[in-house]
């Protein structure tokens, strides 16, 4: 579980909360089932009319998916280069089908698996870049999509936040004649709809779509320097010269580094 986004989400709603209780004892003019219907079931409705079903539904699934833990970490894109500097020696010594048993050995990573496939097909170095390089433009746009949608979402709630209070301030005015003194309880019910709407899509929707986006962003880019490493592997590239295009991309303080990882390995063999 992602222990910040949990975080964020126990002290966004708490701090909402605990400001209530600071400012009124009277609490439940703040619950209203109407004014919630009002403004889920019609950001639903609207979503429904204008995406495709499968998609809302994918979408509503990455809401649940931010607590999740993001795999690929910093510390991960460091290891990715070792792997394709490891994958260098190995070309180095025997070749493009020396790799032939990695393959394998990555075939729960399909993005990776596939560059192994076109390097193994004896594709060179530019066509390799290209294919890979548009396979990691289509799964972002593939798998924005869903944050996208909720985007949408985002912007839709408070517009029936709005609607839900239009509608209050119609049934409330009808009836003020009967007895004038509920106007200003009338009207408080009725602002619940705006203040559920602006909530929801605050703290819910709208940082559910940008931590998706932020993930696929890290993913493409993950994708991308896997595909310079496996374009250079391609035409059988050097591997000091594989680690310096690699570590082109990353920060320097998560740069890999042969000569470290040789004294590493040579002092433990000491020991």
């Amino acid at each position: 579980m992602s222990f910040t986004t949990f975080i964020g989400v126990i002290v966004g709603f708490g701090l909402f909360i605990f400001s209530i209780i600071l400012s009124t004892n009277n609490y439940w003019i703040f619950v209203s089932g109407p004014s919630l219907l009002m403004v889920i079931g019609g950001t639903f409705a609207a979503t429904l009319i204008g995406q495709e079903v499968r998609y809302v539904i994918l979408a509503l699934r990455g809401i649940i998916g931010i607590f999740t833990v993001q795999r690929g970490g910093r510390n991960v894109l460091n290891s990715e280069v070792g792997r394709v500097i490891r994958w260098g020696y190995l070309v180095q010594s025997g070749g493009v089908l020396a790799l032939e048993d990695e393959a394998a050995k990555v075939h729960g990573d399909e993005f990776l698996h596939f560059g192994v496939e076109l390097i193994l097909s004896g594709n060179d170095g530019d066509e390799v870049r290209e294919i890979l390089l548009n396979v990691a433009a289509t799964t972002y746009e593939r798998n924005t999509v869903q944050a996208n949608i909720l985007k949408s979402m985002g912007a839709t709630a408070p517009a029936f936040g709005m609607i839900g209070t239009l509608v209050g301030l119609i049934i409330m005015l009808d009836s003020m004649g009967d007895d004038p003194s509920k106007l200003g309880s009338g009207l408080a019910v009725a602002l619940n709809t705006t203040l559920y709407g602006v909530l929801v899509a605050r703290m819910v929707f709208i940082p559910a779509a940008a931590k998706q986006e932020q993930r696929e962003q890290i993913g493409r880019f993950r994708n991308e320097l896997m595909a310079e490493g496996l374009a250079l592997l391609a035409d059988q590239t050097s591997p000091r010269t594989i680690q310096d295009r690699m570590n082109s991309f990353l920060d320097p303080a998560i740069r890999f580094d042969i000569d470290q990882q040789l004294r590493g390995g040579a002092q433990e063999a000491a020991e």
